[in-house]
């Protein structure tokens, strides 16, 4: 019998070359970058990359969940891995900001709505908040509605039928002590139902006056209509939904917005569309 088999002698296993595993190119996982998970045939852009996890929202506004594992993913048909972006990037991929200053998604599909809402006061405020916030609302699915006034409050909010993930955010102007809509504010009490404000007696005034060239927003005699005294205080001859499509125009970003708005604003998101863990 010959013995010169490879089974002939000794058999070392570790001078035998090791099997090579597939080659992956590492992308950086940018929020907004459209990929495919192989193995369902999902596609679709990250919107939250925390590994072992990554999100994918499809072009329905649908969310995905995947594990992120070597080669699960693929750019145009090649599969890929992977990895955290650099914390620090460069002047032509710094990632692009929103109106409120969230990250821009750039073209993320607008996500399903969900239950939940958040209520404004009137027209001007919902213009308001869709013009700085809009961008993110889209992103969390959440729409904002408006409601005549804060008299009905009670009747609203037993109307939505608020409860566990159906959440309710409301909007209040001139929320201060002792005034009407602290009062109303103040006889509601549900766990899936928060109330935040802006202290200003008209959401107008919750625009910086800087952005229309004053340095502070005129005195009304109480008992005037504010609104009207603004206008004639500066000289404005046009009607109220000129004026403030005129004031609307002039804002561009949180920024031109007084801190006490956009705090109010940024708590009702984080409640009706919590981070997700």
């Amino acid at each position: 019998m010959r013995d010169d088999g490879i089974l002939a002698g000794d058999f070392d296993i570790s001078s035998r070359p090791k099997r090579q595993g597939p080659s992956y190119t590492p992308v950086a996982a940018r929020l907004g970058l459209v990929i495919e998970h192989n193995a369902s045939g999902t596609t679709g852009a990250i919107v939250k990359f925390n590994p072992p996890q990554v999100v994918l929202r499809d072009r329905d506004g649908r969310d995905h969940t995947f594990r992120v594992l070597d080669g699960a993913f693929s750019i145009d048909g090649q599969s890929v891995i992977l990895k955290r972006p650099p914390t620090e990037v460069g002047p032509s991929t710094a990632p692009g900001f929103t109106a409120s200053g969230s990250i821009d998604l750039g073209d993320t599909p607008a996500r399903v709505a969900r239950g939940s809402r958040i209520y404004v006061e009137g027209i001007h405020d919902a213009e308001l908040v869709e013009k700085v916030w809009g961008d993110d609302l889209r992103v969390e699915g959440i729409v904002v509605q408006q409601i005549e006034g804060a008299d009905d409050l009670e009747y609203v909010v037993r109307s939505f039928g608020p409860h566990g993930h159906r959440k309710l955010g409301i909007l209040l102007d001139h929320l201060v002590d002792g005034s009407k809509e602290s009062r109303l504010a103040s006889t509601v009490d549900h766990p899936a139902v928060l109330i935040t404000g802006h202290p200003f007696v008209d959401i107008w005034a919750a625009v910086k006056p800087k952005v229309v060239g004053l340095d502070a927003w005129p005195d009304i005699p109480k008992g005037q209509p504010w609104k009207e005294g603004v206008m004639a205080a500066v000289g404005f001859t046009g009607n109220a939904g000129e004026f403030w499509k005129q004031l609307l125009g002039r804002v561009e970003t949180w920024t031109d917005l007084e801190p006490a708005l956009v705090g109010a604003v940024e708590q009702l998101i984080d409640f009706v569309a919590p981070p997700e863990g």
